[in-house]
């Protein structure tokens, strides 16, 4: 029997090359995500009981280091469009990764705030660069002709994102062993977490440069660089700010809030790999609302499904409630991300994504921003994290109705 040809199509229930290869890369790329949110900003959650309790920190001062590390993502925002455009996606992805590697090291060998301050700052600014890059050249690879059978553009945005959710789970598995117990010596036990991160982020870009050489390159120089007007996306911005301020108070002080209503470390670690695979299997569970719509539904339903499941620990201190906040958070924040590229892919010509994205991710950055040391002020003052949580339910809120009146562009530049 002779082995058919590479050429011809698949049958009706037989596998799709081309499929398989497009999934392949997005998965790749998703390592991008997963490096830059999963373990640079998120393993920060799970870290800080062990790094307060040693470093006698305020919650203030705990939020100020997300705050710190924000600042940063912002900064690397802002030099993104013209890092691409210098070096190109591939290459700022790929030194971005490097550079988060070399910045989550830096936290396992200082000990003074003045120095995790600083770590937490240039860890955002790496985290931005692979963030963007890696977001842009998954929205090339969704806009490429014949993705194959079942595979959309909303799947290939929604993968990407998602991969934060492998991350979080790597953390989960990576940080409590090392952060939890008092280790004698020069380093404490929460530094070696951030050295077993630093390792794991190294190791992820290994995969990451071998299946990002599959995307589609950078357009021609005079086709770069687009202008982006944002007054059509006033209320998709004011949205996405919102989230940014809300979601981040969660993901910084969600594992300290259950450590303060006495969940064991097993029920942390199991709510915390939860939240991570909610992230993974996302992308199947808002695809099709990703491709269908072109305005502003999906980053208003999102939102305000976030806003239930930041309430949930708040209203609720059973372990059932804590679980469903996760499975459900998990299951919806990444997917907020990925709902502002389809929008900027939806509603503009794809000169002007990198504009696009990178405006998105300049609001998000001022929220999240504001977000943790708001939460931790509010939280020092009230003697405890519900209030700060709360007010994180509300912005999250504020964020759906916003974003619920953002409409199309007339015309359709994807």
């Amino acid at each position: 029997m002779t082995r058919p040809s590479a050429s011809v199509p698949p049958g009706p229930g037989g596998p799709d090359p081309t499929a398989r290869d497009t999934l392949l890369t997005a998965c790749a790329l998703a390592l991008g995500a997963a490096v830059s949110l999963g373990l640079a900003r998120f393993a920060y959650a799970l870290i800080l009981p062990a790094m307060r309790a040693d470093l006698g920190w305020t919650y203030f001062t705990a939020g100020a280091m997300n705050t710190a590390n924000a600042a940063g993502y912002l900064a690397g925002a802002l030099c993104a469009p013209w890092l691409m455009a210098r070096i190109g996606a591939r290459r700022a992805l790929l030194g971005g990764s490097v550079c988060a590697a070399a910045t989550l090291a830096l936290h396992g060998f200082v000990h003074a705030d003045a120095a995790l301050y600083t770590a937490r700052f240039l860890t955002g600014v790496a985290s931005a660069a692979v963030f963007i890059s890696g977001g842009l050249m998954a929205a090339r690879l969704s806009a490429r002709p014949g993705l194959g059978r079942g595979v959309s553009a909303g799947l290939i945005l929604g993968i990407y994102y998602g991969g934060t959710g492998l991350g979080i789970v790597a953390c989960a598995l990576i940080v409590p062993p090392l952060a939890a117990p008092a280790i004698d010596g020069a380093r404490a036990g929460w530094q070696w977490a951030w050295l077993a991160l630093a390792a794991t982020a190294l190791l992820a870009t290994g995969p990451l440069a071998i299946g990002s050489r599959a995307v589609p390159g950078d357009p021609p120089a005079q086709s770069r660089g687009g202008g982006f007007d944002g007054r059509p996306f006033a209320f998709g911005l004011m949205g996405y700010f919102m989230f940014g301020l809300g979601y981040i108070g969660y993901m910084t002080f969600i594992v300290a809030l259950l450590r303060e209503q006495q969940l064991s470390t097993a029920t942390v670690v199991a709510f915390y790999a939860l939240l991570g695979v909610g992230v993974i299997v996302s992308p199947w569970l808002w695809a099709g609302l990703l491709q269908r719509h072109r305005d502003g539904r999906p980053l208003a339903v999102l939102n305000a499904l976030l806003a239930v499941a930041t309430a949930l620990p708040v209203l609720f201190t059973h372990p059932v409630a804590a679980f469903v906040s996760g499975a459900l958070y998990g299951a919806v924040f990444l997917s907020v991300v990925a709902s502002t590229t389809a929008l900027v892919r939806h509603n503009l010509p794809q000169a002007t994504w990198p504009a696009g994205i990178s405006a998105f991710t300049i609001v998000f950055a001022f929220g999240q921003i504001v977000g943790p040391s708001l939460v931790g002020r509010l939280s020092d003052a009230s003697g405890g994290l519900t209030l700060g949580l709360a007010v994180s339910a509300g912005a999250l809120l504020a964020g759906a109705l916003l974003a619920a009146r953002q409409r199309a562009l007339p015309t359709h530049g994807a």
